[in-house]
């Protein structure tokens, strides 16, 4: 387990998160989420979601010990955007 793939997942569930949190607009959240995919697919795959890493460990393209830390990864982002997003509105 790579310390910046859970890096990248943290950040990128925080963005996708902030962002349905901000607008509600179906084209920003999509377009956040396209974004997040190119930045950071590469690197871990971009999942985002727990359930899209649930789905690749049930492939086989995902360790079960990589699946805990994503999905660790993904709901303190998704807890970080939401205290954010308290904070600022």
């Amino acid at each position: 387990m790579n310390f910046l793939n859970l890096l990248a997942e943290f950040l990128g569930t925080f963005l996708l998160l902030i962002s349905i949190l901000a607008t509600g607009n179906a084209l920003v959240i999509g377009l956040t989420l396209a974004l997040v995919i190119f930045c950071i697919g590469a690197l871990s795959g971009g999942h985002v979601n727990p359930a899209v890493s649930l789905a690749m460990f049930v492939n086989g393209a995902l360790s079960a010990s990589d699946l805990a830390g994503y999905v660790v990864s993904q709901a303190l982002g998704g807890v970080a955007a939401v205290y954010v997003f308290r904070a600022l509105a």
